[in-house]
């Protein structure tokens, strides 16, 4: 097992119902992040069709599939493992799903979102089960964004629980439109969390969220913020993005 690994944060502009866009989009800053060093990438939650959108019945894909497959071929060529956040339509169900793709291109663990907010639960179906797969870099676990909010501490304190050295989130970070960021500094919401699990079990996490504006559902027009958010195993922050619709950065850590 290495001492650290670079881990690649790709806070990524996604563009709603926009699949061949954003994939374009992801795999070019995947290359960047590759260029600099990195061992793993992380990308933001439902990056291929957005959270929410109200298409997504029509357009999503299996996994493997599409999508998946794009991403399982820029590994293996640029020897990265890659950390996803994938719309998988399995059957007649969707799920928002996130897939862990190793440096050889193949799918070595995959989570769906569990704790899915009431509304969206009219698109994506409910994950029954987490688990953590042993890598180069030690265990590693998966999440999605409101899996780790405090009230759903389970999901976290179970990968945990299961050894996970680092833990990482594919998210997708929303406030109204009229949110003042000066007034009402965002993150501190996933800051408490993640220092907490991240203190308990002696694990890094990593959260990464899209920018951008959220089209269809309860939270139509919400503006995604960024913010991703990493704390090292110390529990101390080590990395937080910019905040704003616009703010597209790749940010890199060692944990």
């Amino acid at each position: 097992m290495t001492n650290k690994v670079k881990i690649g944060m790709i806070q990524m502009l996604v563009e709603a119902g926009q699949i061949d866009v954003n994939i374009a989009r992801a795999c070019t800053m995947v290359r960047e992040a590759a260029a600099k060093g990195c061992s793993i990438v992380v990308l933001p939650e439902c990056m291929d069709i957005g959270w929410t959108y109200p298409r997504a019945k029509d357009m999503a894909y299996p996994i493997p599939g599409y999508c998946s497959d794009v991403f399982c071929d820029i590994a293996k060529e640029l020897n990265i493992h890659v950390v996803v956040g994938l719309t998988e339509r399995c059957g007649n169900h969707l799920y928002n799903t996130a897939i862990m793709i190793s440096n050889v291109g193949e799918i070595i663990l995959k989570h769906r979102k569990i704790n899915e907010l009431d509304f969206a639960l009219d698109v994506y179906s409910v994950g029954d089960r987490t688990n953590v797969i042993d890598t180069e870099f030690g265990r590693i676990g998966l999440a999605v964004c409101a899996d780790l909010r405090a009230e759903n501490d389970p999901i976290g304190n179970t990968i945990g629980l299961m050894g996970a050295r680092i833990l990482l989130s594919p998210c997708s970070w929303a406030v109204r439109r009229d949110h003042n960021n000066e007034k009402e500094p965002y993150g501190q919401e996933w800051v408490d969390p993640y220092k907490n699990l991240a203190n308990k079990y002696h694990m890094a996490v990593i959260g990464v969220s899209n920018v951008g504006v959220i089209k269809g559902g309860e939270w139509n027009e919400w503006k995604v913020i960024g913010c991703s958010l990493a704390v090292g195993r110390d529990g101390n922050v080590i990395m937080q993005g910019t905040y704003g619709e616009q703010a597209e950065e790749l940010l890199i850590v060692e944990v």
